[in-house]
């Protein structure tokens, strides 16, 4: 067995090398950034539409999901581990420069997440229940015709999300649960058991009873972590400057240029801040187009919930992740070659400016921030299980295997499940980067078709008659008169 999961690791290690090494890590900027020219900045020029969207997402569905509770939905997936865990890593491993490069992963990564939602969106379908789905497996088949890698693409995201990803969550709640209350006091895989039982229930009340739970707790969990990062931040005013200009100085290699160092200082930092950004925010990831989907928008209009979904990506990577950095670097725990990382960083740092009931607190938090990526990941999960089997035999076995997951999760060496969730995710955000690239003709026209209207003084709405290859591949039963 010990020689099976040494293999598995160093075949996962090797996975994880020509993902990132070659396949993934520039072709994600730069397909973010070629969305962003190519959408004149859309990101920049609606920075106050996206607000605006948002405080009227609660009305698109009286019966159904509404563009808040998908935007929710989605938000409860990003803002989990990858917020404080994973900030933690990136800089251990990346050193401070990470953060910029988190920082533009998730600017660029904003107009992709435009890209990937309101394609979702169009070619979203009738699930009879006053709610949609849909997701890069059905812009796939739909919109290329190539159902084989929508099912490839859906598989690779049932593994990512509803195994891999959901064991790094459960993995960081029992760590941190550990960190706070003593290893003697805590059993890992009792953690992961109570979890189970809690999750249980949500998932198998379906999308609707996620996205119920995501709108009341993620609001509230984000407002609570950030009031607290704030109040580390004004404590330490008189440091910010010096923060900042570490870690402008690290991503650009300015203080290793001198040590001939410099090259590889930036790539490590780019490498580690472009995979826990992607982690984090998921832009391009093709994750977060299934919630997209889901929703009843107003104005209605595909690119509606496109700019609701951009400003997930800002919320999580430029706020709340910053907040996280903000905290540790601050807090001087962070040391070159110090073996404290992952959770224990973030609440050591925390404890050092705000005392012992900061480890309480952020095991509390990443227990609600990984909590509820939990119950969004298996959301995503069952949407592409109903796409590739349509049948509830399916759905049934897909949950006990989420439900195990979540158990055996709690107590897996963390850079192992880290690893594994690394590999994952990169094959699913080449096979997504690739259709979105196809189909971004569409998203762009889409886009202008909704600009035209807000300049003609219009609300915006959908005729799919204008559109008539879209009108040809989409299903009847959506976007009706």
């Amino acid at each position: 067995m010990e020689n099976f999961l040494d293999g598995f690791n160093s075949f996962v290690n090797a996975g994880n090398g020509i993902v990132w090494g070659y396949i993934l890590l520039w072709p994600l900027l730069i397909i973010g950034g070629y969305f962003t020219v190519r959408s004149g900045f859309l990101q920049f020029r609606h920075f106050g539409h996206m607000f605006s969207l948002l405080r009227h997402s609660r009305e698109g569905s009286k019966h159904g999901i509404s563009s808040f509770q998908a935007f929710s939905t989605s938000l409860a997936a990003r803002v989990g581990t990858g917020n404080m865990a994973g900030v933690a890593v990136a800089i251990y491993l990346g050193g401070p420069g990470a953060i910029f490069w988190m920082w533009m992963t998730a600017l660029v990564g904003m107009a992709t997440s435009f890209v990937e939602s309101t394609l979702a969106q169009a070619y979203k379908v009738n699930h009879k229940d006053d709610t949609f789905r849909g997701g890069p497996a059905y812009y796939i088949e739909k919109g290329l015709g190539q159902r084989w890698l929508g099912v490839l693409f859906a598989i690779a995201l049932i593994i990512a999300f509803g195994l891999a990803f959901n064991g790094v969550q459960s993995n960081s709640i029992a760590s941190a649960m550990e960190t706070a209350f003593g290893a003697e006091s805590i059993n890992k895989m009792y953690v992961g058991i109570v979890l189970a039982a809690i999750v249980a229930p949500i998932i198998c009340g379906g999308l609707r009873s996620v996205a119920k739970v995501a709108e009341i707790v993620v609001p509230f969990m984000a407002l609570g972590y950030l009031a607290v990062a704030l109040v580390v931040v004004i404590m330490n005013i008189g440091e910010l400057p010096g923060v900042i200009a570490m870690i402008f100085k690290a991503a650009f290699g300015l203080e290793q240029a001198a040590g001939g160092a410099f090259g590889y200082a930036v790539m490590v930092a780019i490498q580690n801040g472009v995979k826990r950004g992607l982690f984090s925010n998921e832009a391009g990831m093709g994750s977060a187009p299934n919630a997209a989907a889901t929703a009843t928008t107003k104005p209605n209009h595909p690119a509606t919930q496109g700019f609701v979904q951009m400003m997930g990506v800002f919320v999580d990577t430029i706020i709340i992740c910053t907040a996280t950095a903000a905290i540790i670097l601050i807090s001087g725990q962070y040391e070159p070659g110090n073996e404290l990382t992952g959770v224990a960083l973030t609440q050591q740092s925390l404890v050092s400016q705000v005392g012992d009931w900061g480890k309480y607190f952020v095991a509390i938090a990443i227990t609600l921030f990984a909590f509820t990526s939990i119950i969004a990941n298996y959301s995503y999960g069952e949407a592409n299980i109903e796409y590739i089997f349509h049948n509830k035999t399916a759905i049934m076995i897909y949950r006990g295997a989420v439900l195990l997951m979540v158990v055996v999760g709690a107590f897996q060496p963390l850079s192992a499940v880290w690893n594994f969730a690394d590999l994952s995710m990169g094959i699913m955000a080449t096979i997504n980067l690739i259709a979105i690239v196809l189909l971004s003709e569409l998203a762009m026209s889409l886009l202008k078709d909704y600009e035209d209207q807000v300049k003609a003084g219009k609300e915006p709405t959908f005729d799919r008659k204008k559109f008539p290859k879209l009108d040809a591949q989409i299903d009847k039963d959506v976007w009706k008169d």
